[in-house]
Parts: C-alpha cells; sequence; structure tokens
C-alpha cells in the first residue's frame, strides 16, 4: 500500500479542507459529507469531527488511500 504525503503549511489543517487539498473529495462540503458518514479515518480511529485539527505526524485514511501529514 502506498502512502502519500501531504506537506503542511501551518499548525494544522481541518480535515474536511484537507481531504479537498489532496484531491479526496471535489470541496469542502463534500469532505465534510464524507467524514460525516464515517469512512475516514485518523490515526486508525474514525473520525466524525469535520473540522477535526489535523497536524504534522498524523495519518488519515479515506477511500483506501493512505496521507500522512510532515
Amino acid at each position: 500500500m502506498e502512502i502519500k504525503e501531504f506537506l503542511l503549511n501551518g499548525e494544522y489543517v481541518e480535515l474536511c479542507n484537507m481531504l479537498k487539498l489532496v484531491g479526496l473529495a471535489e470541496s469542502g462540503g463534500r469532505g465534510k459529507s464524507m467524514v460525516a458518514s464515517g469512512i475516514v479515518k485518523v490515526d486508525g480511529v474514525i473520525e466524525t469531527r469535520k473540522s477535526a485539527k489535523i497536524r504534522s505526524g498524523q495519518v488519515v485514511e479515506c477511500l483506501g488511500e493512505t496521507i500522512r501529514v510532515v
């Protein structure tokens, strides 16, 4: 399984926006609905907070993709 990297440009990024930035969601709104549906994991745990703050070192999994935040 390939792990992609997301370069963080600040202290954190909101989860729904990150999904948009990496191309897993076509919009922030779609990212929010993906999180709400329970298909997104952060560090191996299902995350239901749409605006969860994702920081460097965390791993996000969605739709078979794994993204490490650096």
